[in-house]
């Protein structure tokens, strides 16, 4: 009945999407508040507030290469690697997305990041209702997430540019994920650091979207960097609960674990 609720959800998320016309890419996306140079770098704190993401990555993978890395599931550690691969790779993108904003820099920009939304809704489904399923359901999700941020960047070239696809795999995650938190228990005894990350990356995305706002509230920080360092905090809470976590009980591969 639970999945059934979870699949009835993403049924809706998808038709709802599906339901509006292709959404192009806003012509004025790349006008960002902050443009300022330092050391000869363009937007210099748009490109430098992208240095906690290569930290965040760095460290994360760094930790699963330990000999026994706790808080994690050993069938899900594809899974945890192509997290913090997609969030180091993140800060290589996002970087030099911003030293030249235009549509063709912005698909380096987006594609690590479908590898972190997916991977990370794996994790999610794979600790709480299944470690079978969340490891099976990993390639299909990742190839999901390239595919929709590719078809974007080639709808745009061809002229007929549409989101639509993107904007649900970046989105419908961040839907998802709290009702199996909800919804499941976890096979760990600590999960308030992933309703820190929800919280967090939804800041991420207000102060994003009031880029010139924050920007012009002392002129330090814009918006958009402000969010960099936020999503990069969703990131490093992520690798704090796998670090000071302990698994509850002994670990069923496929088992579920519902409340």
């Amino acid at each position: 009945m639970k999945r059934r609720a979870l699949f009835l959800a993403a049924a809706v998320f998808i038709t709802a999407a599906f339901a509006f016309d292709p959404v192009a890419q806003a012509p004025d996306y790349h006008q960002f508040a902050d443009t300022r140079r330092f050391l000869g770098i363009a937007n210099f704190w748009n490109v430098v507030t992208n240095l906690p993401f290569l930290y965040a990555g760095v460290a994360g993978l760094k930790y699963l290469s330990t000999n026994e890395p706790r808080g994690i599931l050993p069938s899900l550690v594809p899974a945890y690697r192509a997290f913090f691969a997609g969030v180091l790779l993140t800060a290589i993108g996002s970087a030099r997305y911003h030293i030249a904003p235009d549509n063709d820099s912005l698909l380096w920009d987006r594609l690590p990041m479908t590898l972190v939304f997916m991977s990370l809704f794996s994790i999610i489904v794979g600790e709480h209702i299944s470690g079978t399923l969340g490891r099976r359901v990993l390639l299909p999700l990742l190839l999901v997430g390239v595919a929709s941020a590719v078809y974007w960047s080639v709808t745009e070239r061809l002229g007929i540019g549409d989101l639509r696809p993107y904007v649900l795999v970046q989105f419908m995650p961040m839907l998802l994920i709290p009702l199996v938190l909800l919804m499941y228990s976890s096979h760990f005894d600590r999960t308030a650091f992933l309703w820190g990350m929800i919280v967090v990356y939804t800041a991420a995305k207000l102060v994003e979207h009031f880029d010139y706002a924050v920007y012009a509230f002392g002129e330090l920080l814009s918006g958009h960097s402000v969010k960099h360092l936020a999503a990069a905090t969703a990131s490093l809470l992520f690798l704090y609960g796998l670090r000071f976590r302990q698994p509850r009980q002994p670990f069923a591969l496929g088992a579920g674990h519902a409340h």
